[in-house]
């Protein structure tokens, strides 16, 4: 296992360079997004002005404060909590993050399925996994939110936040086709289907 810096955005050979089960740590810039974003900008034809080719998403729709614009809060915006949501649901959206808007690294919960793993062996990208209920922790990790689009879907807009230090993150799924997520499921099964054996209630 490896540990990974990277310094946003990253190109297609950084993004093969990570294996699960490898560590990352993101630099410089993240963008929030969630289901309300995604529903807009693939199923109802809107587009972004922001560029996220070679960036990594946040499944997000994160508590923030209406403020004056000033250096410190560019976008009028003051981050309070910035959590993390279940990704499967989004799974739909991963090809075209992807293929239109240049994503190669995406962080949520829980891990996602095979349309994702083969949007990655694709184009090259990663899954990054978070720790459920480290909201306060993964906030400290953002310094500012420096711009915000698609905001009449608030607080499901798409958001750039400015990052420092934002990890370690758990390579959970790669572009070689490896998911941790996938192996798991596969032992339970296996040791479930031991247990019922065992105890002489087979299926």
């Amino acid at each position: 296992m490896t540990h990974h810096t990277l310094h946003l955005p990253i190109g297609e050979k950084e993004a093969r360079a990570l294996k699960a089960g490898d560590t990352v740590t993101l630099e410089r810039t993240l963008f929030g997004i969630r289901d309300a974003t995604l529903i807009h900008m693939f199923d109802r034809g809107r587009r972004t002005r922001l560029d996220l080719k070679g960036h990594a998403v946040i499944h997000t729709a994160p508590n923030v404060r209406k403020v004056d614009v000033s250096p410190e809060c560019p976008s009028g915006y003051e981050p309070i909590c910035i959590g993390t949501t279940t990704s499967m649901r989004m799974e739909r959206f991963t090809q075209g993050l992807m293929q239109r808007e240049g994503v190669r690294l995406i962080i949520g919960k829980g891990g996602m399925g095979e349309r994702t793993l083969e949007a990655f062996r694709e184009m090259g990208g990663a899954y990054l996994a978070i720790v459920g209920g480290a909201a306060a922790l993964e906030t400290t990790w953002i310094e500012a939110i420096e711009d915000v689009d698609l905001d009449d879907l608030n607080p499901e807009s798409l958001w750039r936040f400015r990052i420092k230090g934002f990890g370690p993150l758990l390579v959970g799924m790669d572009s070689h086709g490896g998911s941790l997520f996938a192996t798991v499921a596969k032992d339970v099964a296996a040791r479930r289907a031991a247990v019922l054996e065992k105890i002489g209630a087979g299926e």
